[in-house]
């Protein structure tokens, strides 16, 4: 079986009820009920990274400062050596200057990210351009590699210290910040609006693997969708809840479609958007034109995940662990490796909710809790949020369709998260090459 799952880890063969391929799916949880965005909080005056970076700065002053005293300390006393390398300062010989640069760079560099708090990365490179290039004149010119160890260890740990204070801002306190402004901005241009969010249409009465339209313009309690009469307790009213909490968070990003931004494409024109939601950061649109209908893209991707395990490389299996009613279900879904195995495999819990519509199909889901599941070693838990797939009918051709992948992944562990938005995109397109696979294999039998 791909990705070597074994499933007697699953107790027992997989349902046939259909749980949403979740192996990159979103990270997202919208606080409020009524708002798919909500106001913004007050912001912090100096960021979180920012200021770990304004920490290491000092670490870099302190450090170089404790290691001169030592080399003070190691000929004769520290004011004999203090009067020799200051007040009788020779360039070849002595280590004050190391020491003035250390305190030139934390001077610079606190002004400007602390005190003024620049968006700019002109002053770290003036600081490390400054550095390297007074550090490779003093190795050269100077004695300091004849008189003893510190000759060698002032001056690369220096060095070293000035470059990491360089990438350090570049790639983590400016790109984070940046991210960070875009989604506040984002917040609250929303919050201004107010925008409602829209809600789910009414449940069908018949069975979970092939729910009927929903009909526009009704809602129906909790304890009347798909669950009966029967009593229902707290967590199953919770997942119904996430489920239409997800279903609405998916069709609001679709009716935004004039604001995704294009990422990339590949050879067949499949295209992978971008969208930035307040909160949870870059959201990851898959689309897809399709040769086939939508019903047989609606059964392979969402109704048939055991199926799925056999002919999707990027999932090593699934399990349905609750269902809840004839919409909503609960599911643990193993995720295969990825970036050529520098990420490695993930598990996920998520509450899945399946939609037919005159126009559509979806199916949606979002991370949550389950007894029967919980995090353990062999994988790291992802978290998913509202994200999903949708199959789009065509109203002039039936036999064809188009595709629609929403994701946004949390992935957890200490991964860069360039090095996630990255193998996202070819994770989806490696994804629809296994797809379009399936259905040219199948092609014969529905003929």
């Amino acid at each position: 079986m791909p990705g070597g799952m074994d499933y007697g880890e699953f107790g027992g063969s997989l349902p046939n009820i259909g749980s949403l391929n979740a192996s990159y799916s979103t990270s997202l949880s919208i606080p409020s009920p009524h708002y798919l965005l909500v106001p913004p909080g007050k912001r912090r005056v100096i960021s979180d990274v920012r200021r770990t970076f304004c920490l290491f700065v000092t670490f870099d002053l302190l450090f170089i400062s404790l290691l001169w005293i030592i080399e003070l300390n190691i000929s004769s006393t520290i004011w004999e050596n203090l009067k020799e390398e200051v007040i009788n300062y020779h360039f070849k010989s002595s280590f004050f200057d190391i020491f003035l640069l250390a305190l030139f760079r934390f001077l610079c560099l606190q002004l400007g990210y602390a005190a003024v708090r620049l968006r700019h990365w002109w002053v770290v490179a003036i600081t490390t351009l400054v550095t390297s290039a007074f550090l490779v004149a003093k190795v050269i010119i100077s004695n300091l590699l004849t008189q003893n160890a510190f000759g060698y260890v002032l001056p690369i740990t220096s060095f070293v210290v000035a470059w990491l204070e360089t990438w350090f801002l570049d790639f983590k306190v400016l790109t984070q910040e940046a991210d960070d402004e875009r989604v506040y901005l984002a917040a609250v241009h929303a919050a201004c609006e107010r925008a409602p969010m829209i809600y789910p249409r009414a449940v069908s009465d018949g069975q979970f693997y092939s729910p009927p339209e929903s009909l526009a313009g009704s809602e129906e309690d909790l304890d009347e969708e798909g669950l009966g009469r029967r009593a229902i307790t707290a967590s199953e009213k919770e997942y119904v809840r996430q489920g239409r909490e997800a279903m609405a968070v998916v069709e609001q990003i679709l009716t935004q479609e004039e604001n995704w931004k294009f990422e990339k494409n590949n050879d067949i024109g499949d295209s992978v958007y971008t969208l930035e939601i307040p909160f949870h950061g870059k959201t990851f649109i898959l689309k897809a034109f399709m040769q086939c209908s939508a019903e047989l893209v609606y059964q392979e991707v969402i109704l048939q995940p055991e199926k799925m395990v056999q002919w999707n490389k990027t999932v090593s299996g699934c399990q349905i662990l609750q269902r809840v009613d004839d919409n909503t279900l609960v599911s643990y879904d193993v995720s295969s490796g990825a970036a050529g195995g520098v990420v490695s495999a993930r598990d996920f819990v998520n509450v899945r909710r399946v939609e037919r519509k005159r126009d559509r199909y979806i199916s949606a889901g979002m991370a949550t809790e389950h007894d029967v599941k919980p995090a353990h070693s062999r994988y790291v838990r992802g978290e998913n949020g509202p994200g999903g797939f949708v199959v789009l009918k065509s109203s002039s051709n039936p036999s064809v369709c188009t595709f629609i992948w929403v994701l946004n992944t949390d992935l957890k562990g200490r991964l860069p998260r360039y090095l996630i938005h990255q193998s996202l995109a070819a994770t989806m397109f490696e994804f629809m090459g296994h797809l379009r696979q399936r259905i040219s294999d199948l092609r014969p039998a529905h003929r």
